[in-house]
């Protein structure tokens, strides 16, 4: 299965239930919600709040990834906000295993995330307990930036390790992602496609989501 992941960094916050139920009616599979202090990354995004009130008012599992400094105290709240994915940085995070550990106890998904300079390896330890790997495509912090293309290399090195061993995580990728290179990271074998401003600034949402879905229709 592949599964799009409409970043809400990228909607339009003065109306967001609207784009939100768009969401819905376009079918969307998850809804990506990035979490930013201004300190792990040069930008504010939105805390639990928001999010309890989106996972109020959507049925659609929401994603929450943590750019945030010390999210062992925050990873709680938002389980308890309604997050259905929780992720955590492997960059500037002590204890990872714990965290990870810490996001499974509220019987949330729990990935890692690694930024584009950081090597696989890194984290190779704990591909055997997270339910995903989170690749950043571009350097975090903004949304609308270019896809940084060494990532592939990337894909390709997880999707290696998965197959040798039992435990078969799922592989997200954000960053850049649009209709023009969602084919090819499919084929590598990304399963979760976190997209924003491809789809927000589209001029028709609901048909961008379906170009997306038509890619994958009837191939995986």
């Amino acid at each position: 299965m592949k599964y799009i992941a409409p970043s809400i960094l990228s909607a339009d916050f003065l109306n967001l239930q609207k784009d939100i139920l768009i969401l819905e009616k376009a079918e969307a599979d998850i809804i990506h919600c990035d979490i930013m202090d201004g300190q792990f990354v040069p930008n504010i995004t939105f805390g639990p709040s928001l999010v309890k009130r989106i996972s109020d008012i959507s049925p659609l599992p929401l994603d929450v990834h943590l750019m945030i400094k010390q999210p062992e105290n925050f990873i709680d709240l938002f389980a308890d906000a309604g997050a259905k994915y929780i992720s955590i940085h492997a960059e500037g995070n002590n204890h990872l295993d714990r965290l990870i550990n810490q996001i499974k106890k509220h019987n949330v998904k729990a990935g890692i995330v690694v930024n584009p300079a950081t090597p696989v390896g890194y984290i190779k330890d704990l591909l055997n307990i997270v339910d995903f790997v989170l690749l950043m495509s571009v350097n975090p912090g903004f949304g609308g930036q270019s896809f940084i293309n060494y990532t592939k290399n990337k894909i390709v090195e997880l999707v290696e390790i998965r197959n040798s061993i039992d435990n078969k995580f799922l592989i997200e990728i954000d960053g850049g992602v649009c209709l023009d290179n969602v084919k090819e990271l499919a084929d590598l074998g990304v399963d979760i496609f976190v997209a924003g401003s491809s789809i927000f600034n589209s001029k028709d949402i609901v048909r961008t989501i379906a170009d997306f879905k038509n890619i994958f229709k009837d191939k995986y």
